[in-house]
């Protein structure tokens, strides 16, 4: 049996902010739906992804801004790192993991999963950007 992840519960405490920085990181709008002052759902979806996230008003009971880690995959590590710096996401310069720890750069090799840049949304939620699939795309 398949088992697609769909969604993943962002938790934010402002969620007009939270929409505003997603936009502009590049995600795309599926839905913004209120049912009362209670509840609000915004479902926003990354370019080129299959799961979406959603930000909202009593859809989760997390605290705002505990997720870390939430990753997204890219070919390109500088160029996806580019295009969000140039969009005003405060992202860091790419880094890899060698002998001593955390090093700056892309990985030597620049081999899957081995070169990252990282970023948070408003409320402290991290996200790291992942190189894979950089030979496919560069052939």
């Amino acid at each position: 049996m398949d088992m697609k992840l769909e969604v993943v519960v962002v938790p934010v405490s402002d969620v007009d902010r939270a929409k505003e920085f997603y936009e502009t990181a590049g995600f795309a709008l599926d839905v913004d739906h209120r049912a009362g002052d209670a509840f609000r759902v915004v479902q926003l979806t990354p370019p080129g992804s299959a799961c979406s996230i959603i930000v909202g008003k009593g859809v989760t009971d997390a605290p705002p801004g505990c997720y870390r880690g939430l990753h997204l995959v890219v070919a390109d590590i500088e160029a996806a790192r580019a295009e969000l710096a140039a969009k005003g996401v405060d992202i860091s310069e790419p880094f890899h993991f060698g002998a001593t720890g955390q090093e700056p750069g892309p990985h030597p090799e620049r081999s899957d999963y081995g070169s990252f840049a990282s970023f948070t949304d408003p409320d402290g939620n991290s996200w790291l950007l992942q190189e894979v699939g950089r030979a496919e795309a560069t052939t």
